[in-house]
């Protein structure tokens, strides 16, 4: 969902960096915070059953606390049944 991208430039203010983002998630240079962040949201997004304890290990070790770790997880979650609903239903984006 490519439309998620302009939240991503407003708080960066990178364009570079949001179609590094776009074009390849899993590769695009980022922090390592982020990077953590993002291969669990990209787990949790393809394959949920595959989150791993190692994941949530790392998670903690970039700072997060059990509140945090919850909301990467919920907001993933969100974020996925939001997407689905949207692409189910035909609906525009705007």
């Amino acid at each position: 969902m490519h439309h998620h991208g302009g939240s991503l430039r407003a708080l960066t203010k990178d364009p570079a960096l949001v179609e590094a983002v776009l074009a390849d998630p899993r590769s695009a240079s980022v922090p390592p915070r982020w990077r953590t962040l993002a291969d669990v949201a990209i787990t949790l997004t393809a394959e949920p059953a595959a989150v791993t304890d190692e994941q949530v290990r790392r998670l903690r070790d970039q700072g997060l606390t059990d509140a945090g770790v919850h909301d990467v997880v919920a907001i993933t979650a969100y974020f996925n049944f939001v997407n689905r609903m949207a692409e189910g239903l035909a609906l525009p984006i705007e």
